[in-house]
């Protein structure tokens, strides 16, 4: 039986945590300078490091030769809160989810007394800390106001706004972040290498997607594909497979459609969605983001690669060839069509209908005739040009007071011309005479 990625990496110091620097960089100057808070809030996305960090904290704390920003790593308070550690007796992890009344207020009180057993601090760590009620918090406030010298207290939540005021203003609030992308790739493509794996190219940035830049939820999802893989080699087809994504070589099918007009070969596409058991919407999904991909190399030409981490060279050459193929404008407006799709899609009760009138709305456009800009096009040889109408000058159309007032919104549509005030509306009756009606009911004769 193997232990899980995320259970074997987890970070031991403040320096192996990725993508977090707006609060290791801090921590570790406070440590440095020994200006320790009593109260601590961390909050963020799940899966980005909060109780891990509070644990480092608290090796940092109550580490022999500390407190320090580097845990020796070997006396026994961070033995004890390292990865194959038991827990330590004087640190604290309390789970605010199911221990969030009064009473369990109560209680932690009674224990905080106590000094600590053997280090140098008793440290409580309250995970899920939004899940404590108003009750349950305003019994905490005094000891969080006023702790003794020997107690430390470290939130970690993913909705900080629950917590309230008067705890929070007690705390150092530091904010964790989901991690970008090219450093999560980076990391990955590091631990396959420690692990001894082989992963086809293309799964990475797959992996580093669906997790969604949370570092636990990405190594659970390489830790899936790793277990389901066979002799260490990860392959591309069932990591996709796997993880529901659309084949690329189906993507390419439906943009090499669109760029030459095939609807035959545009909705076999979307059949071949349909019948091997794809969802529709994860399909509209990824074509948008293919088409994201094209925007940007059509944009960045040969700096592609420098946005894009991760794609294959082979792939981003054919994506080249696509880009040039369709051109930024209209890659942008197919765009817009599939955005509107996906969210129509939301909720929808047919999703497949909705699929199929986006490939009609997309082919449509390809082929409608693009609007012209610039001049105007001239006239065909020989076709008969339609008498132009005549701006009228000033003074030509004497408009009422009643029409003259309406022109600051009463009469829409009413323009000044010098003095005077005409309906561009106006019926001519030949010549230069003209014969209306505005909409106070005043006849109007252009002279």
């Amino acid at each position: 039986m193997t232990t899980a990625l995320y259970r074997r990496y987890r970070p031991e110091t403040f320096a192996e945590m990725i993508g977090q620097a707006q609060v290791t960089e801090p921590l570790m100057t406070a440590l440095r300078g020994d200006r320790i808070g009593h109260a601590y809030l961390f909050s963020g996305p799940r899966g980005c490091g909060k109780t891990t960090s509070a644990r480092i904290l608290a090796r940092c704390l109550n580490c022999a030769a500390g407190p320090t920003d580097t845990p020796c790593g070997t006396c026994d308070s961070c033995v004890e809160l390292g990865r194959g550690g038991g827990g330590s007796l004087d640190v604290v992890e309390i789970d605010a989810a199911s221990h969030n009344g009064v009473d369990d207020a109560r209680d932690l009180r009674e224990r905080a007394v106590f000094a600590p057993a053997r280090d140098r601090f008793k440290i409580f760590i309250l995970d899920e800390a939004h899940m404590v009620t108003p009750q349950g918090f305003n019994a905490l406030l005094k000891l969080v106001e006023e702790p003794p010298d020997h107690v430390k207290f470290i939130f970690a939540t993913t909705e900080p706004e629950k917590v309230i005021g008067t705890i929070r203003s007690r705390t150092h609030h530091y904010p964790f972040r989901l991690v970008a992308p090219a450093a999560m790739l980076d990391y990955v493509e590091q631990l396959c290498t420690q692990e001894g794996v082989s992963v086809e190219p293309g799964v990475l940035p797959l992996v580093v997607r669906a997790g969604g830049g949370s570092p636990r939820d990405t190594l659970s999802v390489l830790d899936q594909l790793i277990a389901g893989s066979e002799d260490g080699a990860v392959t591309s087809a069932r990591a996709v497979a796997l993880l529901g994504y659309t084949p690329a070589e189906l993507l390419d099918e439906v943009v090499d459609a669109f760029a030459a007009g095939d609807a035959a070969a545009a909705f076999a596409a979307v059949d071949r969605v349909v019948q091997t058991g794809q969802d529709p919407r994860r399909f509209v999904d990824d074509l948008l983001e293919r088409l994201r991909d094209l925007i940007v190399v059509a944009a960045t030409g040969d700096g592609a690669s420098n946005v894009l981490h991760g794609v294959p060279a082979e792939e981003l050459e054919r994506m080249s060839r696509q880009a040039v193929t369709f051109g930024a404008e209209r890659l942008s407006r197919i765009a817009d069509i599939v955005v509107g799709a996906l969210d129509e899609m939301s909720g929808a009760t047919s999703p497949r209908l909705q699929l199929e009138l986006m490939i009609a709305r997309v082919l449509a456009r390809a082929a409608a005739p693009a609007p012209a800009s610039g001049a105007e096009q001239a006239p065909a040889p020989g076709a008969e040009q339609a008498p132009r109408a005549e701006m009228p000058q000033a003074g030509r159309f004497r408009a009422c007071s009643d029409c003259t007032a309406g022109g600051t919104g009463r009469d829409a549509g009413v323009r000044r011309t010098g003095t005077d005030t005409w309906h561009p509306s106006a019926r001519r009756t030949g010549g230069c005479h003209a014969v209306r009606t505005c909409r106070a009911g005043a006849r109007h004769v252009g002279a």
